[in-house]
């Protein structure tokens, strides 16, 4: 397939690129560094420097023979989306490109502001584009977990049927966001929704819990083609962040009781999801919902899970219950279903201590570059 894979400098946006290059998709990047941007922005850095993505284009063509053109451009500015669809007129469209971080959304009215405005705004020019120049084309976009809160019912995937007055109908589950990054996530189910109604898009919105790790089948080999590892509080996901955490002898900040659960899932299981959702694409006129995690977790259990690994590595691991700043449930019911990816094949990889350890022994290599200063800021959602 012609695939564009949108936000591909990101966490997430480059292994795919390479991933469905290997897998012989005709691929093209487009990403505008706002990423980048917001970790100058906020005074934060990953864990090791990662080259821009013409770079990275250059160094996987050159250790896979596989080239991959790249386009530098806001994706909510309409002339540069009109350029890239015109140009390219794909197939199928991978949409990663929003302001990524629940945390960074709550700093501030310029921050709130900004997530709006990209993540809305983007969502909504890939819409028109997609009617403009390939109207038969797949979105496959990237959702989140957090849409639907933690809700004191099963978690569905994606829809509820609902029986009032002894009637009976179908609708997307009742979502309840937990900051304002999550929120914007649900305005852009409700923008498809509405689009797949009115133009009979073809669309896959995947619910992603967090993701950990960072080594995927096209990377383990070479160091120069990792993506980010964020461990701040700001743009790192609990499991990064505690792993680097206890490399530095950090205590592991567990956000007040550590009962919070959700679904958590592995790098090689995004791109294995993504994968196979372009391979098995929505009708015409259908959202199609996945809720994409594999294995669900509290915060203590994930304290727990690393505390023991490091103590088998020689390391000293605290766990630190620190006052959540956060607007949550910290006890709470969850149980949320998610049977389609597996029904169309995946074959999900755990979390084990082989895979902590790995992790473990990497951020060790780099622990040098760990600025212990941007590890807990406090961003406090009130």
């Amino acid at each position: 397939m012609r695939i564009l894979i949108l936000g591909a400098d990101g966490y997430l946006g480059w292994p795919t690129v390479m991933h469905l290059t290997a897998k012989g998709h005709d691929v093209v990047a487009v990403d505008n560094y706002l990423r980048r941007k917001l970790f100058d922005e906020v005074g934060v850095e990953p864990l090791f420097k990662v080259a821009r993505i013409d770079e990275r284009c250059a160094i996987w063509e050159s250790v896979s023979g596989f080239r991959v053109p790249f386009f530098i451009g806001d994706l909510a500015e309409w002339e540069f989306v009109q350029k890239i669809f015109g140009e390219f007129k794909p197939d199928a469209i991978v949409h990663y490109a929003e302001q990524p971080s629940a945390p960074y959304s709550m700093l501030n009215r310029q921050a709130a502001t900004l997530t709006l405005r990209n993540n809305l705004l983007v969502t909504a020019n890939v819409i028109f584009a997609v009617r403009e120049f390939c109207p038969d084309a797949h979105i496959v976009k990237l959702g989140t977990m957090g849409e639907y809160g933690t809700p004191d019912i099963d978690i569905e995937e994606g829809w509820l049927d609902v029986e009032h007055k002894g009637r009976r109908h179908k609708f997307l589950y009742p979502r309840q966001a937990g900051s304002l990054y999550h929120t914007t996530k649900i305005m852009d189910t409700d923008l498809l929704w509405f689009y797949v109604r009115t133009w009979e898009l073809k669309v896959t919105d995947l619910m992603q819990g967090p993701v950990y790790g960072i080594f995927t089948d096209e990377n383990e080999n070479d160091d120069r083609l990792l993506p980010f590892l964020n461990y701040d509080e700001i743009f790192g996901t609990v499991l990064n962040r505690f792993v680097v955490q206890a490399v530095a002898g950090f205590p592991l900040t567990v956000f007040g009781k550590g009962g919070q659960t959700r679904g958590y899932l592995n790098i090689k299981d995004t791109l294995n999801c993504v994968e196979l959702s372009l391979g098995s694409p929505a009708g015409k006129g259908e959202l199609r919902i996945f809720n994409q995690f594999t294995e669900t977790f509290s915060v203590n259990d994930l304290a727990a899970k690393v505390k023991e690994t490091g103590k088998n590595l020689g390391l000293d691991v605290a766990i630190d219950h620190v006052e959540n700043p956060r607007l949550e449930a910290e006890d709470h019911y969850y149980n949320p279903r998610h049977t389609g990816l597996i029904e169309l094949g995946l074959k999900p990889h755990y979390l084990d201590e082989p895979t902590l350890i790995q992790m473990m022994e990497f951020a060790c290599k780099h622990k040098d570059n760990i600025k212990r200063d941007a590890i807990y800021q406090k961003v406090t959602w009130a």
